[in-house]
């Protein structure tokens, strides 16, 4: 793969092998297909498991924390919260200090569900066969992309 071409070539540019976006979207689909197996039994999905994992991290946050954590906008992020509410996992509640924001807040079930993915991210991980200094270097790689908007 060439990245620095002497001159465009819009051939060259279509090919699927010089596309950095290809590899991107193929690890990403592996990588959430190992978790899937995972998540099955606890029955959430990945994007509900990573919900889980702010709310983990930090009970009450707003709907829009979650969706600028998760890069997510409310459009996605707002079925999934109702479906989990319904489920019994969270509780939404509009914000006492500013009635345009909606608080989520963990339920028993919800704070549960932590023990039963205790040991998700470590079998998920076994997916990803590279080193610990590798795996460092993508991350890093992985958010200068995600964040690159932030530095303009």
């Amino acid at each position: 793969m060439n990245f620095e071409p002497i001159a465009y070539d819009p051939d060259e540019a279509l090919k699927l092998e010089n596309q950095i976006c290809f590899p991107l979207y193929a690890a990403a689909r592996k990588v959430i297909g190992a978790y899937t197996p995972l998540l099955k039994p606890l029955g959430i999905t990945y994007t509900q498991y990573i919900t889980f994992m702010i709310l983990w991290e930090n009970d009450g946050i707003t709907v829009g924390e979650i969706g600028s954590r998760l890069h997510l906008d409310n459009g996605t992020l707002t079925p999934m919260l109702k479906k989990m509410e319904k489920e019994g996992f969270i509780e939404r509640r509009r914000s006492l200090e500013d009635e345009r924001k909606v608080d989520v807040f963990l339920t028993d079930s919800g704070r549960e569900m932590k023990e039963k993915a205790r040991n998700i991210p470590l079998e998920a991980g076994k997916c990803v066969n590279i080193s610990p200094k590798d795996a460092k270097t993508l991350y890093n790689i992985l958010y200068e992309i995600i964040d690159a908007d932030k530095k303009k």
